[in-house]
């Protein structure tokens, strides 16, 4: 049965409706918001996934060139793969919802956002998160929770919930929230160094509408909910979690407790191996076979309550720091002679070297998609191969998991970015993590800045990157552990991964993952407290000392750019016909030539003398002819009635007979051959015809 729902959002109308299309879904609603349009539908599985540990959850934002009236680009003319903003949208919506569904559910579960309109004050984003929720606690699907999502900006000092195009484009923060009503559950963010204290405010003003739309939410649910479905439960039978915890807790406490990860990890797996012989003994081997899947959580999780009661209850990290103590650090830079600009980082057993490439005007990356942003001039990549953690692996190319980690350091450091107009640069830094022991986002942040000062790019200021943990007390957020500077381990049997990275003066970027239902103001205030000093401390005692300011000039392997402008109607000079004359600069010179509509040039190239003949050359086409001055013309072609004499580039002028020589000249030929030399003086301009006549004996008076 169709119905339909309304409500203000942010100041604007949204309408949800639910009954008119993709009926055969567990769940869907259509949401309008404004202009935009998303349809957003949840699916279940019939059966379980068997012989898994964790929740099949994919979630996929689907992006449609319709939305926005474009026709895609390319030959095959239809959407192919995800775009890294799909992809980084799907992560957006997947992180909130995923730590939401039971622990023990097992069975395949898909959320499609599938983008149908988009009006440009309106990313689709929102529409799309705020009807994953609705989906979800609409359909049959073991999913309980009241879940809101809002954008937040702030504009000269304001802070604005889900702003247009105009006020993002004006926007010192770009930030995503999603709360419960009662909790913070999700947080993303880019900014312009914003302090921690305003960043904390723009969170508790987000929540506040959403726990409105929270309520329009639940009366939707209340109206037309389906009773939840049940479902096989994968929880651990309590006969084999007492036995493997009562052979398995002590053990596991002794093994992981070490600062080596290699012989914490041996440890482990010795544990590991004398459980499973002590069941088979017990049970016998046909048994194991049965129960593997639940014999291997049932170790992880007495691996993981080890881990935390060490911590929550005795105290201790499993490498014998302090709460607020960092692994020790060291950075290099100018590793490679070849490469513009290079650094390696290393924290603990992370380790990321950071590669920097600097290009001409058209190196940028073209974009087609949704938004209004058609291009990008600094790009960051991030690559976490196999080896990184000991694996022997195919690597398969980057997956939703590096596309994410990759833009969230960009985020970080697009603000520090210099303008075009200050470097005429494109800019692409290649983070690859050489191995990986926690944060490897956060350290490629730091690598990155390192890699960036050392390849001459003029930042703002650096930006380093830290993470911390949360370990509750059974998910009570107002009894915790907060600790700085989480390895693997930690990350892995954790309630929360609090990255954030900046510069001295502010946030530049955030990004939170949560295993719990939420976290408290009070949480967020001390991450943030805590990763400021951390910040400070990595920039002070480390990374400055590695480099301090950015190297005055770019490496001698790098492409060299000079700025010129020129008359916008002198382009066509430039570029000639069919691009003969643009073309033929670029074979004789080996640049690179990139010209914008306003007339300005871009002229990028490794040898400094063919970069400067390159410029003069381009001055000279769009250099006018002048009445009475002299120039060095080249004979071009004998007439009978004289010569055509170039005298800057695809200029031409009549040199006639007459005008040759002070002497009587009776065939042209007797003192002139093409490609001769010869000083000569415009005496006469036709505008009108763009026609010229010179004179060299009148040149010879000068």
């Amino acid at each position: 049965m169709y119905k339909k729902f309304e409500t203000s959002f942010a100041g604007r109308k949204l309408v949800v409706e639910v009954g008119k299309m993709a009926n055969l879904s567990n769940g869907s609603c259509l949401v309008r918001y404004g202009e935009t349009a998303v349809l957003v539908n949840v699916n279940m599985s019939k059966e379980p996934k068997e012989g898994i540990d964790f929740l099949p959850l994919s979630v996929d934002y689907e992006e449609r060139l319709y939305s926005v009236g474009k026709i895609p680009g390319g030959y095959i003319k239809r959407e192919g793969k995800p775009s890294t903003k799909a992809v980084l949208v799907s992560r957006v919506i997947d992180r909130p919802l995923r730590p939401l569904f039971p622990k023990d559910y097992r069975n395949d579960t898909a959320i499609d956002a599938l983008v149908l309109a988009v009006d440009p004050d309106i990313l689709p984003e929102i529409p799309a998160s705020v009807g994953a929720s609705i989906a979800l606690n609409i359909s049959d699907i073991p999913f309980d929770t009241l879940v809101g999502t809002v954008k937040v900006g702030i504009v000269d000092g304001e802070i604005v919930l889900n702003p247009d195009l105009e006020q993002r484009e004006k926007s010192t923060l770009d930030l995503t929230v999603s709360a419960t009503p009662t909790k913070i559950c999700m947080i993303e963010a880019g900014a312009k160094e914003v302090p921690d204290d305003k960043m904390l405010e723009a969170i508790k003003v987000a929540h506040e509408e959403i726990k409105n739309l929270c309520e329009f939410i639940y009366n939707i649910k209340a109206e037309i909910g389906k009773p939840k479905a049940q479902y096989k439960s994968f929880a651990i039978p309590d006969e084999l979690a007492d036995f493997i915890k009562d052979i398995a807790y002590d053990k596991m406490k002794e093994a992981v407790q070490t600062k080596d990860k290699n012989e914490r990890d041996e440890n482990v797996e010795a544990v590991n191996n004398f459980v499973i012989e002590e069941y088979k003994n017990k049970y016998g081997e046909e048994t194991y076979e049965e129960n593997k899947s639940m014999v291997a959580e049932a170790l992880y999780k007495a691996e993981k309550k080890a881990v935390r009661d060490l911590i929550i209850k005795e105290g201790k990290r499993v490498d014998g720091r302090a709460n607020d103590e960092i692994r020790p650090l060291s950075a290099e830079v100018g590793l490679f002679e070849r490469v513009h600009g290079s650094a390696l980082f290393t924290r603990g057993l992370t380790q990321v070297l950071s590669m920097v490439t600097l290009g001409s005007a058209s190196d940028v990356q073209e974009l087609d998609g949704l938004d209004e942003e058609e291009q990008k001039r600094y790009m960051h990549h991030y690559n976490m191969p196999p080896y990184s953690v000991g694996e022997a692996r195919a690597s398969r190319g980057p997956g939703r998991r590096e596309i994410g980690h990759g833009a969230l350091a960009e985020r970080a450091l697009e603000p520090v970015i210099p303008s075009q107009e200050e470097f005429p640069y494109t800019i692409r830094v290649v983070s690859e993590v050489l191995s990986s022991n926690g944060s490897t986002s956060q350290g490629s942040v730091c690598g990155s800045t390192l890699a960036l000062m050392d390849a001459g790019v003029p930042i703002k200021a650096p930006v380093a990157g830290i993470s911390t943990g949360l370990f509750t007390k059974d998910g009570n957020t107002d009894d915790y552990i907060m600790v700085t500077d989480i390895q693997g381990i930690e990350d892995f049997f954790g309630d929360m991964d609090f990255k954030v990275a900046g510069t001295k003066n502010g946030i530049t970027a955030i990004q939170v993952d949560i295993k719990i239902d939420g976290l408290s103001y009070e949480i967020i205030e001390e991450a943030f407290a805590r990763t400021h000093k951390a910040r400070n401390y990595i920039l002070d005692e480390v990374m400055l000392k590695a480099i301090d300011k950015p190297r005055p000039t770019v490496s001698k392997y790098a492409p060299k750019i000079e700025i010129i402008k020129i008359n916008p109607d002198k382009i066509r000079d430039v570029i000639g016909s069919g691009g003969k004359t643009i073309n033929k600069i670029i074979d004789e010179t080996h640049v690179k030539i990139d010209i914008e509509d306003d007339g300005t040039v871009y002229v990028a190239g490794v040898d400094q003398e063919m970069l400067d003949k390159a410029i003069s050359t381009i001055e000279s086409l769009t250099r006018d002819v002048e009445l009475n001055e002299v120039y060095m013309g080249k004979v071009t072609k004998i007439l009978q009635f004289g010569a055509l004499v170039e005298i800057l580039p695809g200029k031409e002028g009549l040199l006639h007979i007459s005008k040759i020589s002070k002497e009587r000249v009776n065939k042209v030929e007797d003192v002139l051959n093409v490609g001769d030399e010869i000083l000569v003086k415009v005496v006469e301009i036709n505008k009108e015809e763009g026609k010229f006549s010179l004179s060299a004996k009148d040149a010879m008076k000068v």
